[in-house]
C-alpha cells in the first residue's frame, strides 16, 4: 500500500485550493485574496456572500459566491453544509470565476450574414431581432416538417428550461451527450440487475468501505469532489485499492494493486472474478440466500471462465487475477466494485457494467455499510401547466425500436436522421443547441459536420463560442452560472438536501439566463399557459415554500438538510423487495431474456490492434472540464499544453523522443488538425497511447465585425473526437462506444507539406 498520505493524495488529485491560489493570473485579479492577511478584511467587512451551486463540473457542488460593492466578484468557497464538496472546492470550482471575467465569451446576440460552413460570419443583433429570426426558422420547420423535427441537444443545468420549452411546443425529439456516452449503459445494467439505477453522485460508500475496485475509473483526475475526498479518507486508513486501467494513472499510482489490462478486455476479468469468488466461497452466502435470484445459473455460467482463461485474453497473470479476487472476497460486504461514469466503451457495455452490479451483489454490497448505500432525495412539486401536447414521434421512436433499453435520447441516433441521406419519415431539418458542442461531443466529427450542413436552422445558446457556433443561424448569449437563476438543486445523498444557486452579480454585456431565454421563446410561440410566471424566482420560492422552505431561508444556509424517512442500509435479515420482475436481485435478468438479450453476461471478443496502430484512450484532467473550460483564463494556467503518453517500445517503433511535437492519423486516413508534444512513459501500455480529452480547439469569437482565433485555446493539442471514426453501439442501449479507434503517429507537419504543394 503506498504511504501516501490524504493531505498529499488531495494535493496531488488537484482537490487543494491551494494550487489555485498559486496560479499567476488569479493572484493577480484578485489581489491575492487567498491571502491569510487579506481574506479577514474581506469577509469580514466588505464581502456580500451569495449562495450557489458549481456548474464547472456536473458534481455541482454548493458554495458561496463573494463580491464587493461595487459588484465584483472576488471569491468562491464550499459550502461546509453541502455534502458534494463538505465545504472544500476542487481548483475547476475554485477557478469558476474565470468563466465570469473570460473576455472571450459571448456578448451580444448574433445572426448569420453568411453560409454554414463552420466559419462565425455574423451579424451583433438585438435580443429581439434574435428572437423574431428564431420563431420564423422554428415555424418553418412546423410548417414544412412538423415540430418533431426540431431536435434540441443539450447539456448542464440549464438544459431543463430548454426542454420544458420543446414540450411545451411539441417536440420531444432530444438527447445529450451525458446519455449515450456516459450514463445510459451503466444505468441500465444497474437497473436490470437491482431494479433502481445509480445516478449522480454515486451512492458509494466509500468512506467506509475496505476495499474499493477502480476499472478505468480516474478520480482524482475527473475530480468528482466528494469522491475525491472519501478516497483520500480510505488512502489514510490504509484500505485496498485496485486499480484496473491500461494507463498507470493518479488512482493507479496509490492502489494496492495496479492491474494493466488490456483494452477491451475488462469483462473477461469481471467473469473470471466470479469465477474464483464463487468457487472459493468467497461470496456473501447468506445475502445471495436471502436477496438474489438465479445464483446457481450464474455460476454454471461462469465455470468456463477461469483465470488461466481470462489471463490469455487480458494479459494480466493468472496469479493476479486469483489474488485480486481473494483481496475483494475478504473484504466482503464492505467492497465496491465501482460503477463509473463513462461507461460506453466497446459496444457490449451494458453487459459489461451488468457484470459489476451482478459482482457487487455477491459480494453482499448493495445496500450494506461500506458498500452501496440507499440514497434519498428531495422530491419537490412541479409548477402547474397544461398537459403537454403529444408529439407524433419522438425519441424514443427513433431510438427504442432498435435499442429497448434507450432511457434517454442518443445523440448520435439524432444526428443519423439529421443526415442528407436519411430517407425515412423521421427526419431532423433543425437543431437548437445548449451547453454542448456536438463537433467534440458527438463523434464522429465528419458526420455531425454532414448533419449539421444539412439543416435548415440551427440556434446555439452558450457562454462561449465554439466549433458548433460556426454553424448556427443565431447565436445567444447566456449567463454564466454566477450571474443566474436556476433550478434547485435536488441531487439524492446519505440525506435529502437542496441547494440554491443564486446570482452574485448581474449578467455581464448583454447576456442573459437560461430560464429568460426559454421563457421569451415561448411566450412568442404562443404558449403562455407554461409559463404563468414573469420571474424564475417565484416558480423557486413556491417549490420551497412547498417543502417548509423559502428563497429567504435558502439565500441565507445555500444547502438545507432533510431527514431521511427510509434506512441508509439494509438490516440483517430484514424483508426487502428490489423492483424487478422477481422482487430480488437479479444475477440472471428476466428482462434480458424476454427481450432476446443475454441474461447473463457473455464475454465476446472486440478484435486486436492493427499492425502499425495505437489503441486511442482518451481521458480527463484534473483541471478541466470537457472542453468548455480550456479558455478560462485560471485554469487555463493551470494545464494549457497537452501531451500525448507513449510507451518507450513505441517511442522506439515510430523513432519518436521525449517532447517531440507528432501528429495523429487514424485508420481512415484522417490527419489531426493540430500537433502535440510527447511525453515517452512507461505509465501507458505499449499497444496504446493516451490523449487528454477537449483540447484541439477550432472555435473562434465574433469581434468588431470579424472573427479571431479564441485567444488562448485555438490549436493546442489534437481533438480526441477529430480522430474517433467508428463507433460501437450497444444493442441494449444505443450507448456510443468509442474506444475502438485506432491512431498511427506522423512525425512530419503533414499540413506543411499540403501547403507548399
Amino acid at each position: 500500500m503506498s504511504k501516501l498520505s490524504r493531505r498529499d493524495f488531495i494535493k496531488i488529485s488537484g482537490t487543494a485550493t491551494a494550487g489555485l491560489a498559486m496560479t499567476p493570473p488569479l493572484t493577480s485579479i484578485m489581489g491575492a485574496i487567498f491571502g491569510e492577511e487579506k481574506t479577514p478584511h474581506l469577509l469580514e467587512n466588505e464581502a456580500i456572500k451569495t449562495p450557489t451551486v458549481c456548474e464547472v463540473c456536473f458534481w455541482n457542488c454548493a458554495g458561496w459566491t463573494y463580491t464587493d460593492k461595487e459588484g465584483k466578484i472576488h471569491k468562491i468557497i464550499g459550502n461546509d453544509s453541502d455534502p458534494h464538496s463538505n465545504g472544500r472546492l476542487c481548483p475547476r470550482g475554485t477557478g469558476g470565476l474565470g468563466m465570469y471575467y473570460d473576455e472571450d465569451r459571448l456578448k451580444k446576440p448574433l445572426i448569420r450574414v453568411k453560409g454554414k460552413d463552420g466559419k462565425q460570419e455574423f451579424k451583433e443583433a438585438t435580443w429581439e431581432e434574435a428572437f423574431d429570426v428564431i420563431i420564423k426558422g422554428m415555424k418553418d420547420i412546423e410548417k414544412n416538417y412538423g415540430k418533431e423535427s426540431m431536435a434540441l441537444l443539450f447539456h448542464g443545468k440549464t438544459g431543463p428550461h430548454f426542454e420544458h420549452l420543446f414540450k411545451a411546443w411539441g417536440s420531444d425529439t432530444m438527447g445529450e451527450p451525458a446519455g449515450a456516452q456516459c450514463l445510459i449503459t451503466r444505468e441500465a445494467g444497474f437497473i436490470a440487475t437491482y431494479g433502481a439505477g445509480l445516478a449522480s453522485p454515486e451512492p458509494t460508500d466509500v468512506r467506509n468501505t475496505d476495499c474499493l475496485v477502480l476499472i478505468g475509473n480516474h478520480i482524482g483526475e475527473n475530480m468528482h469532489n466528494g469522491h475525491v475526498q472519501e478516497v483520500s479518507q480510505l488512502i489514510d486508513r490504509g484500505g485496498t485499492i485496485i486499480t484496473v486501467d491500461p494507463r498507470f494513472s493518479t488512482m493507479a499510482a496509490h492502489s494496492t494493486k495496479w492491474l494493466p489490462i488490456k483494452p477491451s478486455t475488462d469483462l473477461a476479468l469481471l467473469l473470471a472474478w466470479m469465477n474464483v469468488i464463487i468457487n472459493e466461497g468467497l461470496y456473501d452466502k447468506d445475502y445471495v440466500a436471502q436477496y438474489t435470484y438465479g445464483f446457481d445459473l450464474l455460476k454454471d455460467h461462469v465455470q468456463k471462465y477461469t483465470p488461466e482463461w481470462a489471463a490469455s485474453i487480458t494479459t494480466i497473470p493468472a496469479g493476479d487475477i486469483y489474488e485480486t479476487a481473494r483481496m475483494i472476497g475478504g473484504a466482503s460486504p464492505r467492497v465496491i466494485i465501482h460503477p463509473g461514469r463513462h461507461t460506453a466503451w466497446y459496444g457490449d457495455d451494458t453487459q459489461r457494467t451488468r457484470a459489476i452490479a451482478i459482482l457487487n451483489a455477491i459480494l453482499g454490497s448493495w445496500g450494506r455499510e461500506g458498500g452501496f448505500y440507499f440514497p434519498e432525495k428531495v422530491k419537490l412539486p412541479k409548477e402547474a401547466h397544461p398537459p403537454f401536447p403529444k408529439p407524433k414521434w419522438s425519441w424514443k421512436t427513433i431510438s427504442r425500436d432498435k435499442h429497448k433499453l434507450a432511457i434517454m435520447g442518443i445523440t448520435n441516433e439524432i444526428i443519423d436522421h439529421a443526415l442528407p441521406e436519411y430517407k425515412g419519415p423521421y427526419k431532423v431539418k433543425g437543431m437548437f443547441i445548449t451547453a454542448t458542442n456536438p463537433i467534440q461531443s458527438i463523434p464522429p466529427e465528419d458526420k455531425v459536420k454532414r448533419a449539421l450542413q444539412n439543416q435548415d436552422f440551427i440556434v446555439v445558446v452558450d457562454t462561449m463560442p465554439s466549433e458548433i457556433t460556426g454553424y448556427a443561424d443565431v447565436v445567444l448569449p447566456e449567463a454564466t452560472y454566477l450571474e443566474r437563476l436556476d433550478h434547485l438543486r435536488t441531487a439524492h445523498h446519505r440525506q435529502p438536501n437542496i441547494a440554491l444557486r443564486y446570482p452574485a452579480v448581474n449578467p455581464k454585456w448583454e447576456t442573459k439566463p437560461g430560464w429568460w431565454i426559454a421563457r421569451e421563446i415561448g411566450i412568442r410561440l404562443g404558449l403562455k399557459d407554461f409559463y404563468e410566471w414573469e420571474d424564475f424566482e417565484e416558480v423557486l420560492d413556491w417549490q420551497l415554500k412547498q417543502v417548509g422552505s423559502s428563497m429567504e431561508e435558502m439565500k441565507r444556509v445555500g444547502v438545507k438538510h432533510f431527514p431521511r424517512k427510509t434506512p441508509m442500509y439494509l438490516k440483517d435479515g430484514e424483508e426487502y423487495w428490489f423492483n424487478t420482475n422477481t422482487g430480488k436481485i437479479e444475477l440472471y435478468s428476466t428482462d434480458f431474456a424476454e427481450w432476446g438479450y443475454d441474461p447473463m453476461p457473455v464475454y465476446k471478443d472486440h478484435g486486436e490492434v492493427p499492425t502499425g496502430f495505437l489503441r486511442l484512450i482518451y481521458g480527463r484532467l484534473p483541471m478541466h472540464t470537457f472542453g468548455r473550460t480550456l479558455n478560462n483564463p485560471y485554469l487555463w494556467e493551470l494545464k494549457n499544453e497537452p501531451v500525448l503518453w507513449l510507451h518507450p517500445k513505441a517511442a522506439k517503433y515510430y523513432q519518436v523522443e521525449n517532447g517531440q511535437e507528432v501528429w495523429l492519423k487514424n485508420l481512415k486516413g484522417k490527419v489531426s488538425s493540430f500537433g502535440i508534444k510527447v511525453r515517452v512513459t512507461e505509465r501507458i501500455r505499449h499497444d496504446s497511447v493516451f490523449l487528454p480529452h477537449g483540447f484541439g480547439n477550432k472555435g473562434r469569437i465574433f469581434v468588431n465585425g470579424k472573427t479571431e482565433e479564441m485567444s488562448r485555446t485555438y490549436g493546442r493539442g489534437i481533438s480526441d473526437s477529430e480522430m474517433v471514426y467508428k463507433i460501437e453501439k450497444d444493442p441494449v442501449t444505443g450507448g456510443t462506444g468509442l474506444r475502438n479507434n485506432f491512431v498511427t503517429i506522423l512525425t512530419e507537419n503533414p499540413h506543411k507539406k499540403e501547403a507548399l504543394s
